[in-house]
């Protein structure tokens, strides 16, 4: 696997090794051995997996305090553009982001460090996303920022009228309204 660094200290992108042939593609998909070496140790403790339509989009997530998640993310089926934005208050990256293309067909992986809002965009007919968490779900400490904010100036490649997204997402505050981490 290639381990990217990306303009953000501590998210990267990862590029696994496929190899084909006629009979289809193996891959390494995960390596606790390697990924400690090239991150970090970060010891996930969950898989979950999502189904969305063109244009759905979800984000941006993150939980606060202790609850906070890593995630390393892929697509198996479809397209997605995967964002990534730091949240950190005392970080000079406050406030920017990474952003990606992960798909079936270039099988990136995204990881994404705990102290980030997190959110994909459906750029296929359908997606099937997964992604790997260190901390459980918690309802109580679960917090969002809005994923058209100006300020974070994240340039989604689709129009606005055609996002599909939960009435939650709709009314998450803007980031310099949110809950971040100091």
């Amino acid at each position: 696997m290639e381990f990217i660094k990306t303009d953000i200290e501590g998210v990267f992108i990862i590029e696994p090794k496929v190899f084909n042939d006629a009979r289809g593609y193996f891959m390494e998909a995960w390596k606790q051995s390697e990924f400690n070496e090239k991150v970090g140790r970060v010891d996930f403790i969950q898989d979950n997996e999502s189904k969305s339509s063109f244009g759905v989009l979800r984000g941006l997530h993150y939980q606060k305090g202790n609850t906070s998640q890593s995630k390393l993310v892929r697509v198996i089926k479809g397209r997605v553009l995967d964002v990534a934005v730091d949240i950190r208050k005392s970080s000079p990256t406050f406030g920017k982001h990474v952003m990606v293309e992960l798909s079936e067909e270039n099988k990136r992986q995204f990881f994404i460090p705990r102290g980030f809002a997190h959110g994909f965009l459906v750029l296929s007919e359908e997606a099937i996303f997964t992604y790997k968490v260190d901390q459980p779900y918690s309802p109580k400490t679960e917090a969002g920022i809005r994923w058209n904010d100006p300020a974070l100036g994240i340039e989604w490649p689709i129009d606005f009228s055609k996002v599909q997204t939960s009435e939650k997402d709709l009314n998450q505050p803007f980031l310099k309204d949110a809950e971040v981490f100091d």
